[in-house]
């Protein structure tokens, strides 16, 4: 579904003013998104035929307004279909059109470069899946077009090219290319693009991140333009007016002037104001006020009647609640210490926002909204059952099988949450619920990362440490980049404790402060006088919560795996000499035993 305030621009021109006048007509059909986005950046667009016979160029534009603004952020792109074909056109014109509707309708919860990347490889992939179809083997005459978009999101500007079209910025009084033009020169001189739109199943993709100022000016360009521009006059018509159609207008106009033999396509956009750090707000009804008083069960808000009390700290209060319909769900509000602090506040209205994205039976959710809200709180759906912390209190002489089944329904979980893009970071036996037939559901997403909210907001940079000292992974202490891994870790941990009944390293992770500090970090074997740890499942164990996240393994179905069968990596080690598996206790070995003999002959002597 395309967002409230949707503006698209997809469409060639016989002239730019006919173009002009189009985006004019859009621009009124929608004044209050125009307004609205006005605040925050101007645009302006052209495009000219030339000597050509038709104009092969598109371009779009799209500036959503709402929620949609920001977490997806303003999108503006350009394609150039192939002259030498036939279907250039119809490549261009489905490249502009596919990313201003598909780009919104992926994950909110989605990077802006897996996003976009997603849809050009898609696009990618149908363009030439159409000119097999036709039986097209050259690529001069299929759907073949080049492609140059950028998304403006939070306080970056991201920038994806393919082909020959290009990106600019504008800085005071220099134009500064942001990209390169995917050029080859042939044997005989010839100079050919060596990388467009549907050549290939596969497409590389050219991706780079700005941060925004205010004032930035931004140009998108066919080859028509930037090769017969003059930059001089560029920089003045930009500076010396306030209407970017009218500029861009100008400099194909000059462009043409200047001996341009091809179809020429201009989009400028100008920064006037870099969205507010606090732009992104989790509530689905705006500025909501806080309980004077910590409502009791029994209270009834907005038809939804408070059961009993489950749970309350220094953070929040959780009832069971009805809802109008019935449903049981937990009813959460802050507590007064999150009310006076911004980032917990984030935190808190958060869980819900994460809830509602994800389906999963092994991930908790969020019932749908019933309606508006008069207070501060959030909703969630009751999940029923006991913790892994008192399960395992409760369950001592739990069988391995029993820890496996358990272990693989949380890797089940967490897959599903890495392919929204999103990190638990808080991974423990206390936010992970178990029901009395073993079925295991994954609560608690106030710690949640998610990648398209982090880059939107202002905490892209932060380091915080959210999860608990005893499961968190050394990288977040070390300030090292995170990742899936990271929450591997957080797993490793609870598999061993699920299997030995201890930690693999008790609280020592915390006291980790730079790289070198990892080398300190001693893993003790996996041990329990309740049942065997085979050596390779000890081996499983040991990878999962290796320090360096560069040791553990690849994808969690590996761990999965490993937890049930020795892993080819385990056989063949076990196979290598002890010096090339255990060097270093080796050499031990060897060296107490040169000392024993040392004492022996030092005695022998002695009582010669």
């Amino acid at each position: 579904m395309k967002p409230k305030g949707w503006v698209v621009s997809c469409h060639p021109a016989c002239s730019f003013h006919a173009q002009s006048e189009m985006f004019a007509l859009l621009k009124s059909s929608a004044p209050n998104l125009f307004d609205k986005a006005k605040a925050m950046v101007s645009l302006g667009q052209a495009s000219a035929t030339g000597p050509k016979a038709r104009n092969d160029d598109f371009y779009g534009a799209s500036l959503p307004e709402g929620s949609a603004l920001v977490s997806k952020g303003i999108l503006i792109a350009i394609a150039d279909g192939i002259s030498s074909s036939d279907h250039g056109r119809t490549a261009a014109h489905t490249a502009i059109k596919s990313l201003m509707s598909d780009y919104y309708a992926t994950p909110e919860a989605w990077s802006v470069k897996n996003s976009i990347s997603r849809v050009i490889s898609a696009t990618n992939s149908w363009l030439h899946a159409q000119s097999c179809f036709k039986g097209i083997s050259d690529p001069d005459h299929g759907y073949v077009c080049t492609l140059a978009a950028v998304v403006f999101k939070g306080p970056s500007a991201h920038l994806f090219t393919v082909g020959d079209s290009r990106i600019w910025r504008l800085c005071g009084s220099a134009l500064e290319p942001l990209t390169r033009a995917h050029r080859s020169v042939t044997a005989d001189g010839q100079t050919v693009l060596s990388r467009a739109l549907g050549v290939d199943s596969a497409v590389e993709i050219d991706y780079r991140q700005e941060r925004l100022s205010q004032g930035d000016v931004f140009i998108l360009s066919t080859d028509g333009a930037h090769e017969f521009w003059d930059k001089d006059l560029v920089i003045d018509a930009i500076a010396t007016s306030d209407d970017l159609d009218r500029a861009a207008g100008q400099i194909i106009e000059a462009a043409m002037a200047r001996g341009c033999d091809d179809n020429a396509t201009l989009q400028i956009l100008r920064i006037d104001r870099v969205p507010d750090d606090d732009a992104l707000v989790f509530s689905p009804d705006g500025d909501l006020k806080p309980f004077p008083v910590t409502p009791k069960a029994g209270d009834v808000i907005d038809g939804i009647t408070l059961l009993r009390e489950l749970h309350a700290n220094h953070r929040s209060h959780i009832f069971l609640a009805a809802l109008p319909d019935g449903q049981k769900a937990a009813f959460k509000i802050p507590a007064s210490e999150v009310l006076a602090d911004e980032r917990a506040m984030r935190r808190f209205m958060i869980e819900e926002w994460v809830a509602r994205r994800l389906d999963s039976d092994y991930l908790m959710s969020a019932p749908k909204a019933h309606g508006q809200r008069s207070h501060l709180y959030i909703l969630t759906d009751y999940v029923a059952g006991q913790t892994l912390r008192q399960w395992m209190h409760d369950n001592p002489d739990r069988s391995i099988e029993m820890c496996r089944e358990i272990l693989e329904q949380i890797i089940k979980g967490l897959r599903a949450l890495h392919r929204r893009e999103m990190l638990h970071q808080d991974l423990r036996p206390e936010n992970i619920i178990i029901t009395p037939d073993l079925g295991v559901t994954i609560i608690d997403f106030g710690s949640v990362y998610v990648a398209g909210v982090q880059e939107a907001g202002p905490d892209a940079s932060e380091a915080e440490i959210m999860g608990t000292v005893q499961y968190t992974a050394p990288e977040y202490y070390i300030h090292d980049a995170i990742s899936w891994q990271s929450d591997q870790f957080s797993l490793g941990v609870i598999a061993y404790e699920l299997l030995t009944g201890a930690l693999p390293y008790g609280i020592q992770v915390s006291q980790m402060r730079k790289a070198s500090d990892l080398k300190r970090l001693r893993y003790k074997r996996a041990h329990s006088d309740k049942r065997a740890i085979a050596d390779w499942l000890d081996d499983a164990l040991r990878r999962a919560v290796a320090p360096s996240s560069a040791h553990r393994f690849d994808a969690l179905s590996e761990f999965e795996a490993a937890m049930r069968t020795p892993s080819l990596r385990y056989q063949s080690q076990s196979k290598r000499p002890l010096f090339d598996r255990l060097p270093e206790q080796a050499w031990k070995a060897i060296s107490a035993l040169l000392l024993l003999i040392c004492l022996i002959q030092t005695i022998y002597i002695a009582s010669q």
